[in-house]
């Protein structure tokens, strides 16, 4: 069973648990950072056909579903939508190199050891790590130190069933282990579990233009609003209806007349009317709906079971030899 180690080399407190999540949450799918490393290797724009090639034990329909995440998540990019056009890291997928770099030091130095493929121990890591509200769990133990199964729950804010299957989970991987072997011995980070504080500050360095970006009010869209209609009141006419301003507007609006009069050329419909005398603007309001009225419900014929005939009684054979 592995010991816990001693207080961390990097600070638990500063690192914000939440963007080391979301980071992780864009990069633990399966497949992306094969993806992203067969991207970066290349250097140059590649069809999804060409990296299936390179990945031939993966569908080409779920490269294309990956890559299609990617882009979402805006780690690659292509010059347009059309079927077959390549893709491309962007700025932000070719910075994952260093961390693929710190994942892939930190599972040699504690988990793996062997000789493995890089793009396979960085996903093995992130496997490890891409786990709901388990970042918020060991920086609660790497703040505090070793910690009982209830104090870890009030820490990191989670409900007790949820914190114990992370702990769980946790423990299974090789990140935290208990103190003892009673029930109720406080739980503390492993050795691969103090040396998390580097990895996370990497990652939480690695999405900072992503948070900048989803904070930026900037790139918000904003709301388009239409502006109200105005219709010819008191005797224009609507170039579309050949009458006054009751044939223009529609029978189920309510008009209300404006304080400020309109000036002449101001009329309804978004096109220009003939105004007439004491043409004013007004503000068409959409009237309530009144509710429907309930249909009653179709009552059921009644249907009797179907019975089965009886047949008539036989009636006895005589035999007319003998009276």
């Amino acid at each position: 069973m592995p010991t816990p180690a001693q207080p961390p080399a990097f600070p638990f407190e500063s690192i914000d648990a939440e963007r080391v999540e979301d980071a992780l949450a864009r990069l633990g799918p399966k497949w992306t950072t094969w993806s992203a490393m067969i991207l970066a290797q290349e250097n140059r724009p590649m069809r999804v056909r060409d990296i299936s090639d390179r990945l031939p034990f993966v569908s080409e329909t779920l490269v294309s579903k990956r890559l299609a995440t990617m882009h979402a998540d805006g780690l690659v990019t292509r010059p347009d939508n059309r079927r077959g056009a390549p893709y491309q890291l962007t700025a932000l997928g070719e910075s994952l190199t260093s961390v693929h770099h710190t994942l892939s030091d930190w599972s040699r130095a504690h988990l793996l050891p062997g000789r493995m493929a890089e793009a396979e121990r960085v996903d093995d890591a992130l496997r490890r790590l891409n786990l709901r509200d388990a970042t918020a769990v060991v920086q609660a133990l790497g703040t505090n130190g070793p910690m009982r199964f209830v104090h870890i729950s009030e820490e990191a804010g989670l409900y007790t069933p949820w914190a114990r299957e992370r702990l769980l989970r946790l423990q299974s991987d090789g990140l935290v282990t208990r103190t003892g072997s009673r029930h109720g011995d406080p739980y503390a980070l492993t050795d691969a579990g103090q040396a998390l504080g580097a990895v996370y500050a990497t990652i939480e360095h690695w999405s900072e233009p992503i948070t900048g970006r989803r904070a930026s009010p900037a790139s918000r869209p904003v709301a388009a609003t239409r502006p109200p209609r105005r219709y010819p009141a008191g005797g224009g006419r609507c170039p579309d209806s050949g009458g006054s301003s009751a044939q223009c507007c529609r029978a189920d609006l309510a008009v209300q007349p404006c304080a400020a009069a309109a000036t002449a050329g101001a009329g309804g419909c978004d096109r220009p009317v003939d105004p007439g005398p004491g043409t004013v603007s007004v503000v068409v309001r959409a009237r309530a709906a009144l509710p429907l009225p309930r249909r009653p419900r179709a009552r059921r014929p009644t249907v009797l079971p179907r019975t089965r005939a009886r047949s008539p009684p036989m009636r006895p054979e005589f035999d007319h030899a003998h009276p």
